[in-house]
């Protein structure tokens, strides 16, 4: 049997065994947004490492420093670096992911317990499951699956995960730069692992986000509230002022109508135009997704 129906051989004989892993870490509340949750948070970093180092990689677990969360002083999750492989004839890939999630309570909507993994006949249900421990998961899934099939790993492999993705990658920066000539040194591509396949039945590889912009804007009005029946239609109300800047941000096909935004974005070429035909997507199933 070659190597490559080996590797597969395995999978699918380890493939409940890799739905308990998953079960197991969605159990660990991660939650980066809630100071009550933080030692979770801190416990799941400290989980891959541990699984990392005993499937033979050399890890790194850097502190990121102090965060002030809503008057509270914590201590950032660490960032855990690691490195599997440092063969100098293959590439080097460098792997990032986050291994916090958002919050989840039932009053939210979910029909189970978020932190407890459900299986349906197509779908395993749990915070985080997709969103990124899910794919953090199979990076380690994969190497472990590797060496049970005496296979070498065709690259080098070095992982970036953190965990405050979800509240804004707090303390990241400063790490990436400090370890850019260090821990990241000699990378030949990165592959950020936090996203979506665009259905269910063929892989999807990301070769580009959306960017996103965050801006406060205060409206003010009188100081003191005001009868309507005297001051209405007199005073301008903040709020009717804010709608009306905000209704004036995009047109009703979603094209965003601040001046001169779009200079700077490249057109759509033919090549890639091209590349959308073979994808499968289905308008019908993500509106059957978001009911």
């Amino acid at each position: 049997m070659g190597s490559v129906e080996k590797y597969f051989e395995l999978v699918d004989q380890n493939q409940q065994q890799f739905i308990e892993t998953l079960r197991e870490v969605v159990a660990i509340p991660s939650v980066s947004c809630d100071a009550s949750r933080r030692g979770d948070v801190v416990r799941m970093g400290e989980w891959l490492q541990a699984r990392w180092e005993a499937a033979g990689a050399v890890c790194k677990r850097v502190e990121p420093g102090k965060q002030d969360l809503h008057g509270v002083e914590l201590d950032l999750p660490p960032v855990i670096l690691g490195q599997y492989g440092n063969d100098p004839a293959k590439k080097t890939v460098l792997v990032y992911g986050h291994y916090d999630v958002q919050p989840a309570l039932l009053e939210d909507g979910w029909d189970t317990d978020p932190f407890t993994l459900v299986e349906t006949d197509d779908r395993l249900i749990g915070r985080g499951s997709t969103d990124d421990k899910g794919p953090v998961l199979g990076w380690l899934l994969c190497v472990e699956t590797h060496k049970q099939a005496g296979i070498e790993m065709p690259v080098n492999l070095k992982f970036c995960w953190e965990g405050m993705e979800e509240s804004g990658s707090e303390g990241l920066d400063a790490i990436i730069e400090a370890e850019a000539d260090k821990w990241f040194k000699g990378t030949d591509v990165v592959c950020i692992s936090d996203n979506y396949w665009l259905g269910t039945k063929k892989p999807c590889l990301t070769h580009g986000l959306r960017g996103v912009s965050y801006f406060h804007l205060q409206v003010e009005g009188p100081g003191a509230d005001l009868h309507s029946g005297v001051f209405g239609g007199t005073v301008h109300e903040p709020m009717v002022d804010l709608v009306h800047l905000l209704a004036k941000l995009v047109d009703n096909s979603g094209r965003i109508q601040v001046p001169g935004i779009y200079d700077q974005v490249m057109p759509v070429s033919d090549a890639e135009e091209r590349t959308y035909e073979g994808l499968e997507f289905s308008h019908t199933a993500l509106a059957s997704d978001l009911k």
